[in-house]
């Protein structure tokens, strides 16, 4: 077996549940496109923002059976559907391989928001002795990976990251370290979250997040646009296989990409709002690129965080271009997946090593009016095809929480 500490970290599957469809090729094809996908939302229809990003055709009972079509969250069948795509996507049978050496890391942040809120109202109307049994473990976050673990017969270190809408980035950083240890051999890396309740929403909106371009759905969430909102809410799941790269050369493994950089910082600045001058994020990005053993003037690509909030977006803005200049290819995918909240990072990085295995910038959703503030290569339209051998992907959480993450080619 190879030293973790001297290898590289191969991406050798994925797994994508998101509004943009189920599986790689759907999801691929639909970011390419540009084509946001918000539409009203039935379970919004009280409240002043209508509509959200959710996805769509995910049965339960089709894809996990019956059990798990009833006794688990959401948030939970998004991320187990998506860690089987992934297992099968890096050739791996779940069934034969040495479960001791697995392990799992998955983001999340809000839990069972859904069985909270309706057992909540079962309490309220109903009394104690009618809450379900199943209220803790289906509304505790840990669950993702509990149930991902016992589904794939993962027995490594199984755990959550909860760093807000940096949880995605976060849980792949981790999972790095894992093999790099000599912990694990695989970790299942990523994030879920499915949490697009009327209460969950309201909050969203009263604290100025979310788009009110309700007249159309479709238009609303315009990363680095002069006229953007807010962001539209999303669900979704991302997950990454993670090996040594020498071992997945060894199995004859196909290797997307190369998870060559993370860094992490925290603002300790506001609970909402990154700091102004983006030196949090900043200096993520600068140990990423120094982990990666990258120069900024290496980067030919930006996976934006790109929330398409006024003030997320001119301070991610000013930083990239102070870091890394204006020749990077930039982009934000939410403008097509809407905002997936903790599951943003994990889908955002799948997107990024699509995008180095192809070649291929996807464009940027509802930008119509870049802002002039903002002195980047935003990509809108259409895709951009170059080579992209080394590329970034941050993300910026609540709380503070900064990750990022350098993907290299093969």
């Amino acid at each position: 077996m190879a030293d973790g500490r001297t290898q590289r970290t191969a991406v050798t599957g994925l797994g994508l549940v998101t509004p943009a469809g189920l599986g790689v090729e759907e999801n691929w094809e639909r970011v390419l496109s540009g084509r946001s996908c918000a539409t009203r939302d039935p379970a919004l229809a009280e409240l002043s923002v209508d509509f959200s990003c959710r996805v769509p055709g995910f049965d339960a009972g089709e894809l996990l059976g019956g059990f798990a079509g009833w006794q688990l969250e959401r948030f939970v069948q998004l991320a187990v559907v998506a860690s089987r795509m992934a297992v099968a996507d890096a050739g791996w049978d779940a069934t034969t391989w040495d479960g001791t050496r697995v392990g799992v890391v998955l983001g999340n942040s809000l839990g069972g928001a859904a069985t909270f809120a309706e057992q909540h109202d079962t309490l309220r109307d109903r009394g104690a002795g009618k809450v379900s049994p199943l209220l803790v473990t289906k509304y505790m976050p840990n669950m993702v990976a509990g149930y991902v673990a016992i589904d794939c017969g993962a027995r490594g270190p199984s755990l959550v990251t909860a760093t807000a809408c940096a949880s995605g980035a976060t849980a792949i950083g981790i999972a790095r370290d894992l093999l790099r240890s000599g912990v694990c051999d695989i970790v299942l890396a990523g994030a879920s979250e499915s949490a697009l309740t009327p209460t969950v929403m309201a909050g969203l909106c009263k604290m100025g997040a979310l788009s009110k371009s309700g007249d159309a759905p479709e238009h609303a969430g315009k990363p680095f646009d002069a006229e953007r909102d807010g962001f539209v809410a999303a669900e979704a799941a991302g997950v990454l296989v993670l090996e040594r790269e020498a071992d997945a050369r060894a199995r004859g493994a196909a290797i997307r990409a190369v998870v060559s950089g993370y860094g992490s910082s925290s603002d300790a600045h506001h609970a909402t709002a990154p700091h102004p001058d983006g030196e949090g994020i900043e200096r993520a990005l600068r140990a990423a690129l120094a982990d990666a053993g990258a120069d900024p003037s290496d980067v030919r690509h930006v996976n934006a965080h790109g929330t398409a909030t006024a003030m997320n977006d001119l301070v991610e803005g000013r930083m990239l271009r102070r870091v890394l200049g204006d020749t990077p290819l930039v982009t934000s995918t939410k403008g097509v997946t809407g905002h997936a909240l903790a599951a943003a990072g994990a889908i955002e990085a799948a997107y990024t090593v699509l995008a180095v295995q192809h070649g291929t910038v996807p464009p940027t959703a509802n930008l119509k009016n870049p802002d002039p503030a903002i002195e980047l290569d935003v990509v809108s339209g259409e895709p951009r095809t170059t080579p992209v051998d080394v590329a970034v992907s941050t993300s910026l959480g609540f709380g503070g929480h900064n990750a990022a993450l350098v993907i290299t080619s093969a």
